[in-house]
């Protein structure tokens, strides 16, 4: 059992040289209110004046003392020095060397923690760490804390209150933490503030040790019978009364070791019956006994949690990788990796692929067949294309002379009117695609070779190679979609075989219509019943017979609606010029960019014309969305995607495998060596607490 504690103080030599607080190791905290003697405690347990003594906020650093007990004999012989038949001490912060005077103890105590809290009773949370190497003390790990406090003085922030109990509470939450809870006799202990802080963390009070100081100084007729008898506030520990030195004891420099022979006496003379379960040495072995007994109950789990945290670190540092031997090797290794896994990313095969949202080709896929195609099917076939757009296309291109049929000309100024409003979700299409393969970089870099993230400069290379490349396909992607359009606009098919199958349906139509018209119209019969028909007898193209071929009558009815005067030309409201009173053209006529005017009611042969233009027009652009909706994201792939896959590593390889980049290339950032060096000495530290604990021998434990 013995040997349990000093090797508590190894573990805690072991992870103070690598600075983290990753292990919570078994200590004993004390806890008290300014003035309650916390200081006097403390140098009692270890039997020298070695603390700074004062009013007001005197410990204003953590202070870790570890006590080691040594043999008288043993001491030249022990591993940190000393001479044989002396006490001394070591500060961790001074590494070597070795401190025999105790008021130097106390002076480098005050300067440590004025370099860093300042010199006006500002406090810190940086530990001092002090080691006691003596024969007159038993093995001990103790914390002191500074004293609670109310008021703030000197140079203390409004909130010292606070900070002092934030600190207090991150040592005593520790679950493998003894509670010291020092209090004053001469004060009512229900007021106890150390015990009010005590129970927050540890309600139950199973890790709690009450030590009552300043039994000499009650107020006559009193006595702490009641409360060293646990009466008054019960702790599962207990709870024990020690009798400190007074100021004019520490003034006139007053062995310690007189204080607790005349402690010894108070205790006899006041509480004969509980004199020896109080009093300083008694509270020394109590304090013993109970860590030696704490720490065996933590050992098996801080041995398991120690294992699991030196297998975690062993992974973190593999995941950092090896310092670079071969430059050459590394970055062709790199490169190829990378390649691979942004090819493997297009491809659906990469190992980390993601399963949150579509990435990669998988969102390649969706572009070309859910947002372009979808794209592509709301464009309205006539979407912008007016009955006027239709009428003014017909009559341009009749020229001077009136028509008997519509034209084909007309149809294909139309046709190629709204073909080319396919050229822009195209293009858009390809601007997706673009972004897609752009953004598989950062994905590769983030999952799939974090091995880039140890050289940030071929990282960054790697993305501009990548980015270069693909910029350079995007104008070539972009001209080949943009023929792609212009071949549709070149030559309107108007054979091709489903646009034939449209028309014929759609002649029909019209053929069965007139018909019924003229049933319904027995004595409208025409003239020249082959007039309107072609060498074939079929009806001319557009399906408009000669009674629709008629100019509209020049009669009052056709000046009413606008048509067969030059009157109609005029705009709604405006008369012609020449009757305008000082008009220097009088008798000249302002036509109008469409002669139609909206307003009126389209003739019978009008209708028709521009419903047989609808219908080709859909009909035509349907085919030709089709072959867009095909065409343009084979041309992608092929112009972009498949190019970029097929020459990405050829293209990273001839830029950035070159000897005078090597060195620059390959130099890791220093976030990366820093952490990695992090990594090693944690992992060093706990390979060597791992063997530190396997020394002692289940015999110990028990």
């Amino acid at each position: 059992m013995e040997a349990l504690i000093p090797v508590i103080n190894k573990l805690q030599d072991v992870f103070n040289t690598v600075g983290a607080d990753i292990i919570q190791l078994p200590q004993i905290a004390v806890v008290g209110t300014q003035s309650s003697g916390k200081s006097s405690v403390l140098e009692s347990l270890v039997g020298r004046d070695l603390l700074p003594r004062g009013t007001g906020v005197v410990t204003r650093r953590p202070l870790i003392l570890q006590l080691v007990h040594v043999e008288p004999g043993d001491a030249r012989k022990h591993e940190d020095g000393g001479r044989e038949g002396e006490e001394w001490g070591k500060f961790l912060h001074t590494k070597n060397q070795i401190f025999s005077d105790f008021d130097e103890i106390r002076q480098e105590i005050e300067n440590e923690t004025e370099r860093i809290s300042g010199t006006n009773k500002g406090i810190s949370d940086d530990p001092i760490h002090l080691k006691i190497f003596s024969p007159h003390v038993v093995n001990l790990t103790l914390v002191d804390l500074p004293g609670i406090t109310k008021v703030p003085v000197g140079d203390q922030p409004n909130d010292i209150e606070v900070q002092i109990k934030d600190l207090i509470l991150k040592h005593i939450s520790n679950p493998n933490c003894i509670i010291l809870a020092v209090s004053a006799a001469n004060t009512d202990m229900a007021t106890s503030e150390a015990l009010k802080v005590a129970r927050e963390v540890d309600p139950d009070g199973r890790r709690t040790l009450a030590v009552v100081t300043k039994l000499d100084l009650m107020d006559a007729g009193t006595d702490a019978m009641d409360v060293l008898m646990g009466r008054v506030i019960p702790v599962k520990l207990g709870l024990i009364g020690v009798v400190n030195r007074s100021q004019l004891d520490i003034n006139n420099k007053k062995p310690v070791a007189d204080a607790i022979r005349d402690e010894h006496a108070f205790l006899q003379k006041k509480y004969p019956s509980l004199a020896s379960r109080n009093g300083t040495k008694y509270l020394a072995r109590t304090l013993n006994r109970l860590l030696m007994h704490h720490i065996r109950d933590c050992l098996p789990e801080l041995k398991a949690r120690i294992n699991v945290l030196a297998s975690q670190y062993q992974s973190l540092l593999s995941s950092y990788g090896e310092p670079v031997e071969d430059q050459s090797s590394t970055l062709l290794q790199l490169i190829t990796k990378f390649a691979a896994e942004y090819c493997n990313t297009i491809e659906g095969t990469a190992k980390y692929i993601e399963t949150a949202e579509l990435c990669g080709g998988a969102r390649i896929c969706y572009i070309f067949h859910e947002t372009f195609g979808r794209t592509l099917e709301s464009v309205d076939p006539l979407g912008g294309l007016g009955t006027i757009d239709i009428l003014t296309a017909i009559r341009n291109a009749t020229g001077p002379r009136p028509s008997l049929f519509v034209p084909e000309i007309s149809f294909e100024l139309l046709v190629k009117k709204q073909v080319k409003r396919l050229e822009e979700p195209s293009l858009r299409c390809v601007e997706l695609v673009h972004e897609e393969m752009q953004r598989i970089i950062q994905h590769c870099s983030n999952y799939s070779t974090q091995e880039l993230q140890r050289f940030p400069k071929l990282h960054e290379a790697i993305v501009e190679v990548v980015t270069s490349l693909l910029r350079k396909r995007l104008p070539i992607t972009n001209d080949m979609v943009h023929n792609l359009v212009a071949i549709e606009l070149a030559y309107i098919n108007t054979k091709h075989p489903d646009f034939a199958d449209a028309c014929g349906i759609m002649n029909n139509n019209i053929e069965e219509e007139r018909r019924n018209r003229m049933r319904e119209l027995p004595s409208a019969v025409p003239r020249d019943k082959s007039a309107g028909r072609g060498p074939a007898g079929e009806p001319p193209a557009g399906g408009a017979d000669m009674e629709g071929a008629k100019a509209p009558s020049a009669g009052p009815q056709g000046e009413q609606d606008g048509t067969g005067n030059w009157r109609g030309m005029l705009k709604k409201g405006d008369e012609a010029p020449s009757s305008r009173p000082g008009s220097p053209l009088r008798g000249a006529v302002n036509l109008l960019d469409v002669p139609v005017p909206a307003a009126r009611k389209l003739s019978s042969r009008e209708q028709r014309d521009c419903e047989v233009i609808e219908r080709l027009i859909k009909s035509y652009f349907l085919i030709v969305r089709k072959n867009i909706q095909d065409s343009v994201p084979k041309a992608v792939m092929h112009f972009l995607v498949n190019h970029v896959k097929d020459s990405l590593q050829s293209e990273l390889v001839g830029q950035l495998y070159k000897l005078g980049l090597l060195n620059e290339l390959l130099t890791e950032s220093e976030d990366m060596a820093q952490r990695r060096k992090e990594a090693a000495d944690m992992l060093q530290a706990l390979q060597k607490a791992s063997q530190v604990i396997a020394e002692i021998r289940e015999t110990h434990l028990w």
